[in-house]
């Protein structure tokens, strides 16, 4: 709407958030761009009942993570270690949407950069999520006061912190971010960076991670919120320039 408006706005246009809220796109378009993800198979009502619970195990290994694919803060979300888990989380998953990824599950610690910037974007360093709990699930998140820790900078090795600036501007690039995004990869124990997910609408409270990072990085929250309006004008503003007919 703000776009047949013409209004200027922050954030990525509703493309490249759709592409980043739909995991399944998203991680098709990043697979190919050769950016590394957890294999996955995706699951609609049409075809749900296409792969055996055997075949699963086969081919994506134990545990499994089953999501729906258009929801956000990890509503919907189960990890699988057996068929009877599998099934009442495929279940549940499609309470939720049409659509459902199941993924393998990745071991590793849950890194988050935030990504700033239009044509020429910049990483923040990097922040870690610290579980106390199984998995970053809905209650972990925004009900359970212990069940993270948010630690800021990350205690990495620089050269995998800016390894992971790097894969994260990528992945800003690969799925035409504008404005803003969070990415959150898995950091393995042998530093393989993993792509988990872009959130082009990331938590903005004075207290949320990607204001954090950017604090980290030197760029406070006024400074920060500046910057995205100066952003969204200058996108604006190159949007109107484009020619709408020959």
């Amino acid at each position: 709407m703000l776009r047949v408006a013409n209004l200027p706005f922050v954030g990525s246009d509703v493309l490249s958030s759709a592409a980043c809220m739909d995991k399944d796109v998203a991680k098709r378009l990043l697979r190919d761009a050769g950016l590394n993800i957890a294999p996955f198979i995706t699951l609609t009502r049409t075809n749900r009942h296409a792969f055996s619970f055997a075949e699963v195990e086969s081919r994506l290994g134990l545990p499994l993570f089953v999501k729906p694919a258009n929801q956000g803060s990890s509503v919907g979300v189960s990890k699988v270690a057996n068929e009877a888990q599998y099934q009442q989380a495929v279940a549940l998953a499609f309470e939720f949407d049409h659509k459902v990824v199941v993924e393998q599950g990745i071991k590793g610690r849950e890194i988050e950069c935030a990504v700033l910037g239009n044509d020429n974007p910049q990483a923040s360093t990097c922040g870690e999520i610290v579980l106390n709990s199984e998995f970053y699930a809905y209650d972990t998140k925004y009900i359970d006061d212990n069940g993270a820790q948010v630690v800021v900078p990350a205690q990495i090795p620089s050269e995998v912190n800016d390894k992971i600036r790097a894969i994260a501007i990528q992945a800003y690039q690969t799925l035409g971010c504008a404005g803003m995004a969070r990415v959150d990869v898995f950091l393995t124990a042998d530093n393989e960076v993993v792509i988990n997910e872009i959130n082009t609408l990331p938590g903005f409270t004075n207290i949320s991670m990607y204001p954090k990072l950017w604090q980290a990085s030197g760029l406070g929250y006024t400074d920060l919120i500046s910057r995205l309006i100066e952003l969204a004008l200058e996108r604006h503003t190159a949007n109107n320039a484009l020619k709408t007919t020959m």
